[in-house]
């Protein structure tokens, strides 16, 4: 997946994945368009939304979150030096990251081949908004899986 967010090397600002289950936030697409038609750039917003009860699972698990958190602050060059810094078996680690890029979290970029795979995220933060009502403020009757 091509990285969607702003280039963390090119800002100060701390970016904040926001991970919800079921939809999306529709009142920040509102305010985005809004801003589009006045002429105006809207403020990144980064937000993944997952259907499917499991893959919040998989987004939490310590092992993930360890990564994740080892990709945000220490910006490994290869798979390698990042199973290093978490002092994991790099096949291991490896399958763990294949994973946060397909739940859309990190890429696994190369520059080309025999060149190592650089892990990357491009936020600080993940926030995990998951609704216990629906919109309107009734109950949920079920959760679609």
């Amino acid at each position: 997946m091509e990285n969607p967010g702003t280039d963390p090397d090119e800002t100060t600002e701390n970016r904040i994945m926001h991970i919800r289950f079921g939809t999306g936030n529709a009142d920040r697409v509102e305010e985005a368009l809004a801003a589009l038609d006045r002429g105006e750039e809207p403020a990144p917003y980064l937000e993944r939304v997952y259907r499917d009860v499991d893959n919040l699972h998989r987004v939490t698990r310590p092992k993930n979150l360890e990564l994740l958190r080892v990709l945000a602050s220490e910006r490994p060059e290869s798979i390698r030096e990042t199973a290093r810094l978490v002092d994991r078996d790099v096949r291991q680690v490896h399958r763990n990251l294949e994973e946060l890029e397909e739940l859309d979290l990190i890429s696994l970029e190369s520059e080309g081949p025999g060149k190592p795979t650089r892990p990357q995220v491009w936020y600080d933060e993940i926030a995990v908004e998951l609704p216990l009502t629906a919109g309107d403020g009734s109950n949920e009757d079920s959760v679609e899986a």
